[in-house]
């Protein structure tokens, strides 16, 4: 009878226990989330809306028509004032969004309805904690259409005018292995093609003032020898980090996204004044993109270089100087490369990338890569215009170093990451938002990249 009774006072306890747990895990389950931020990132090339809060998030998104909006239902989520506050963000020029309305959909779903101005694929998904952020809940909306067809025809667009400007004073007769230039659209579905591109490089930065002040040569006579060296080199400018991750932040608030952005605009604006040369910038606004699509977008728009620009930072603030990284098959040349490649990699995790949202050109671009050629020319373009960085400022090392960047994994693009200086440092910090410095910095950029390519005019594209 004892052990009967010991037994039964056993079980009580054990099914107790068990009832307490399951009520706890219950409680748990129907815990309201809070959420503490709402943000909006407004961009042609796709909106984004983050959601955060301290807990997980559970939703699911449907999209109606007649009219067309994104609806996704949120369960157990307080409506507070921030959440309240959303709407308000949405801005009249958004290319996609038209307003966002909020509210209760059943007694534990918030219902977030989105209403759209265009044909779009919206993309929900969730991040977890890192860096300075909580759970996040993303929703991304994108174009039907795809903006960069519209780069894409522009840049054939200034390639045909290019042409007919120089054809409108040709006194010989038009041939078409002389004078057949491919657009953009055709280089696409070529196979290998080398292609002699005329550059003069520049010379050396000894007087470089302001960016007004050094001027493009004048377009080369239009001679049927001259003519065949004018299709335009395409040169990507990445300026790093933006919207959700504003990469390194300098001790008096500056932030690196809004440095490297203002700093690739300049450049872009230089490179456009050369009569052969085009840059594209992969992002041109305060919004994020994810590092394989910057390769991707490089390779749809056929650029011939790639110059990834951004602003180091580390623990000690005396740290300072400019470097130059390319891509490394073997691993890091230095524990500080490793280090940084490291941390710029991690960019995805703070801007946010959705692993289910696939790109099939992904598939394509980044394979196991044979590109040791393509690393050479890295090293050589890098060498180059580390050369004249070094002219305007302080090297935080002589050589250009390697690191299994992502960024820089096209297999046919000469690419290069451009650390311009430490935002940590007080000092460089203060270069970096001066506009001077910018100008200079532009210049050296420009002239390396002049200068690699007066000495390496055939560029070699594969598909």
């Amino acid at each position: 009878m004892l052990n009967c009774h010991f037994c039964t006072r056993t079980l009580s306890i054990f099914n107790a226990a068990l009832v307490a747990l399951m009520l706890l895990m219950s409680c748990n389950a129907n815990a309201a989330v809070t959420v503490t931020a709402t943000r909006v990132w407004p961009a042609q090339e796709y909106t984004r809306i983050t959601i955060e809060a301290k807990e997980a998030f559970v939703y699911k998104m449907l999209m109606l028509k007649n009219p067309d909006r994104i609806v996704i239902d949120i369960e157990n989520v307080t409506l507070n004032p921030i959440l309240q506050a959303l709407p308000s963000q949405i801005s009249a020029t958004d290319p996609y969004i038209q307003k966002v309305r909020i509210g209760h959909f059943k007694p534990n779903v918030l219902r977030m309805v989105v209403d759209v101005k265009t044909d779009v694929k919206p993309n929900a998904f969730l991040l977890t904690p890192a860096g300075e952020y909580q759970h996040r809940l993303v929703l991304d909306v994108y174009p039907q259409k795809d903006p960069l067809n519209a780069l894409i025809k522009e840049l054939d667009f200034t390639q045909t005018n290019a042409d007919a400007k120089l054809d409108a004073n040709n006194t010989q007769e038009k041939t078409p292995s002389t004078f057949d230039t491919p657009t953009v659209a055709t280089r696409q579905i070529e196979k290998a093609t080398d292609i002699a591109v005329e550059i003069t490089p520049e010379k050396p930065l000894e007087s470089a003032g302001k960016l007004d002040d050094a001027k493009s040569p004048d377009v080369p006579e239009n001679t049927a020898f001259t003519r065949k060296y004018v299709r335009q080199v395409i040169v990507a400018i990445d300026a790093g980090h933006g919207g959700e991750d504003s990469g390194a932040r300098g001790a008096t608030g500056s932030q690196e996204k809004v440095i490297t952005l203002a700093i690739a605009k300049k450049l872009k604006v230089k490179i456009d004044q050369e009569y052969n040369m085009r840059a594209v910038l992969t992002r041109d606004g305060d919004y994020y993109v994810p590092l394989h699509t910057r390769v991707v977008k490089a390779r749809k728009l056929m650029a011939d270089l790639f110059v990834s620009i951004h602003a180091d930072a580390f623990t000690n603030p005396a740290a300072r100087g400019s470097s130059v990284f390319a891509l490394s098959e073997r691993g890091a040349t230095s524990a500080s490369a490793r280090y940084l490649a490291k941390k710029e990699n991690d960019a995805d995790l703070i801007g946010g990338v959705s692993l289910n949202f696939k790109d099939p050109v992904l598939n394509r671009t980044l394979l196991d890569l044979s590109q040791s050629v393509t690393i050479n020319d890295s090293l050589v373009l890098g060498k180059s215009v580390l050369g004249y960085i070094g002219e305007i400022n302080k090297l935080h090392k002589s050589h250009v170093e390697q690191a299994g960047f992502a960024v820089l994994k096209s297999p046919d693009i000469p690419s290069i990451l451009v650390e311009t200086a430490f935002i940590s440092n007080p000092e460089e910090e203060q270069k970096l938002n001066d506009n001077d410095y910018q100008d200079k910095l532009v210049l050296s950029i420009l002239s390396g990249i002049k200068k690699y390519l007066s000495a390496n005019p055939a560029l070699r594209k594969s598909q």
